[in-house]
């Protein structure tokens, strides 16, 4: 009996054995992802001796450092950090949509923060010629429709015109495995649309940063001085999950997949849960052939202080339970439309502004289906692919 108990253990050995002898190389390497930020040997000498300027908000931590914020980590490494840009939602985060962030200190560390959002969008002369380098570490979530971007560019640009350095703290796309969506056209260039990208495009903030150097999109053609410090143990089929929400009403991983498709609400008379707790993941309106599932906006402080419809019963459509691998679709978008029966009034003056372009609207209105819509963009993307292909820091 005892022969056969060891037979069977010195068997189930081998078999553990032979299981982690055969399981992916990646597997048995540090496969930790690593952001910008984490991998201070590649960009701490490179400060030494320069003044510095930081964008920054609550998504610039370090989660292999216990989520540190890389402010008061650079502080402690001894860089001479002179002052905080913030963008929308400002320094914590906390900041209603398009609310106004005012310039202040911060309390912990003294530094002065300057806000970049509301009518500063693009720091002053004044605001950058006392630095050498500006570093940018905000979390985006690969739509060109989030701020973040749009004030990339603006310190690549204000930083440029100043003869001051940029570096990119590159951090991963959770939006990053696909590309999609209407291509920007000339003329609907806004804060939430400045280049000619499709709505998802399947870039970091690094790699944005060196196709608008690239193709010379900052005003009259300059180009800043930049460099990007690479995520580590990543691709763009990695999947990735955001370790703090990156604005207000992006409250989870979910959230941020439904965005590219849900955030085309905000330019029609659609609620999309703004003012519950699940913003970007249902939609409706305040009329009971919208759908069974019911939510009731209400004044949220930190996420939505006045929210469409506060207070009123809207009716429509829970997505909670998509799976993670979501990618956009104009679905949602096309049933309320239909649902609505208002045609035109459906939408409002921001829509095109989202879209990036006056056709997505005509379309709809024409009674186009999904698959119609999405083949008009078949040549514009493919185009754009063979633009990114040149610009891409890491794999697909």
């Amino acid at each position: 009996m005892n022969q056969m108990i060891l037979s069977s253990f010195t068997k189930f050995l081998s078999i553990l054995l032979l299981f982690f002898m055969t399981i992916s190389p990646l597997a048995a390497q540090n496969t930790e992802i690593l952001t910008g930020a984490e991998q201070p040997n590649l960009y701490l000498e490179n400060l030494t001796g320069k003044k510095v300027g930081i964008v920054a908000n609550q998504t610039s931590i370090m989660p292999s450092k216990q989520n540190q914020h890389v402010v008061d980590f650079l502080l402690e490494k001894g860089v001479s950090l002179k002052k905080v840009f913030t963008p929308e939602h400002g320094f914590r985060g906390d900041a209603d949509a398009g609310e106004k962030v005012d310039n202040t200190v911060d309390q912990k560390t003294g530094l002065p923060i300057i806000s970049i959002y509301g009518t500063n969008r693009k720091p002053s002369a004044s605001q950058v010629k006392d630095l050498d380098i500006i570093i940018f570490d905000l979390q985006d979530v690969g739509t060109r429709f989030y701020t973040y971007i749009s004030t990339m560019h603006n310190i690549m640009e204000a930083a440029a015109e100043n003869n001051v350095e940029v570096m990119i703290f590159d951090r991963p796309n959770p939006n990053g495995d696909y590309i999609d969506g209407p291509v920007l056209k000339r003329g609907f260039e806004s804060f939430v649309g400045m280049h000619p990208i499709p709505v998802v495009h399947g870039l970091t903030v690094g790699e944005l940063a060196k196709m608008i150097n690239g193709e010379k999109w900052l005003k009259g053609g300059i180009t800043c001085d930049l460099q990007v410090i690479p995520v580590k143990n990543w691709t763009h089929s990695t999947s990735y999950f955001l370790p703090v929400k990156p604005s207000p009403n992006l409250p989870n991983d979910l959230s941020v997949r439904l965005y590219p498709s849900t955030c085309f609400f905000e330019g029609t008379v659609i609620s999309l849960g703004r003012g519950t707790h699940f913003p970007f993941q249902v939609y409706g309106y305040p009329d009971k052939k919208f759908g069974d599932f019911i939510f009731t906006p209400v004044s949220i402080p930190g996420m939505a202080k006045s929210p469409r419809y506060q207070d009123q019963a809207c009716y429509g459509v829970d997505l909670r339970q998509k799976p993670m691998s979501s990618q956009m679709t104009l679905s949602y978008l096309l049933d309320a439309f239909h649902k609505s029966g208002k045609g035109a009034d459906f939408f409002t003056n921001y829509f095109n502004t989202l879209a990036g372009t006056d056709e997505l609207k005509k379309q709809i209105l024409a009674g186009k289906t999904e698959t119609e819509i999405k083949a008009s963009w078949a040549e514009d993307l493919a185009q754009y692919k063979k633009l990114r292909a040149a610009y891409l820091i890491y794999q697909d």
